[in-house]
């Protein structure tokens, strides 16, 4: 499939050769957009580790200062002492058995699920479903709690969850096209501290190998890690 002419003139505005500071990266977002819709900005972090050690399989999570630009649907696995709660807080789906059999048939139309602990032996099961779409609760990311009206309003307010791929890469929307460069900025730049404060003793040598910023579709722009990495 050839490209667009949108990513064609992009392309053109793109220096494959440069190494853009953040703030460069972060105002050229708009500029190399090729979508008519309000795109995702995506940062890729290339680490220096071995997911395949468990100390060096980077995860966590972070709240970004402007929040992700997205409404995240969220699903709260729970008992129903705890539905009126979850409810309240803003859940968009509340519930167990129903929610399970649903998993099971292949349905993770949500973006974050939310359980308390004393459901977790029953969807353990789901973990071949939900874990590759990296919906798993898990109490790593609070994503496990009994405090399921805290853990609603932390993700409806920005609150994401990272983890390092197979290949020792890690990636996570960090806004919309429509925000202004600087809020582009900051978050990613609040992303990357969480991501180095995380930093594991028994990886050596460079710790992160390299940054990416791009918009969906668009061509990215690799970003200075001497002037990112604080």
């Amino acid at each position: 499939m050839g490209l667009s002419k949108k990513r064609k003139i992009a392309d053109t505005k793109v220096d494959a050769a440069k190494i853009y500071t953040l703030e460069e990266a972060s105002k050229m977002m708009k500029d190399i957009n090729c979508t008519k819709f309000d795109s995702s900005v995506d940062l890729h972090i290339r680490l220096g580790v071995d997911p395949k050690k468990a100390d060096q399989a980077i995860r966590g999570t972070v709240t970004l200062p402007h929040g992700t630009g997205k409404t995240k649907r969220v699903l709260v696995l729970c008992t129903p002492e705890k539905e009126a709660e979850a409810k309240a807080a803003g859940a968009d789906y509340v519930g167990l058995d129903e929610f399970v059999t649903k998993i099971e048939g292949g349905w993770t139309d949500i973006d974050v699920i939310i359980a308390t602990p004393s459901v977790m032996p029953k969807i353990g099961k789901l973990g071949k479903v939900l874990g590759p779409r990296n919906l798993m609760p898990n109490p790593k990311t609070g994503t496990v709690t009994n405090d399921v009206a805290s853990a609603i309003t932390e993700v409806k307010g920005g609150k994401i969850a990272f983890k390092v791929d197979k290949t020792g890469i890690i990636h996570a929307s960090v806004g919309r096209i429509s925000f202004e460069p600087k809020k582009i900025q900051e978050n990613t730049q609040e992303l990357i501290n969480a991501i180095v404060k995380l930093k594991p003793s028994s990886s050596k040598g460079t710790y992160v190998k390299g940054i990416s910023l791009a918009t969906s579709m668009s061509p990215s722009l690799t970003v200075d890690t001497r002037t990112a990495v604080h």
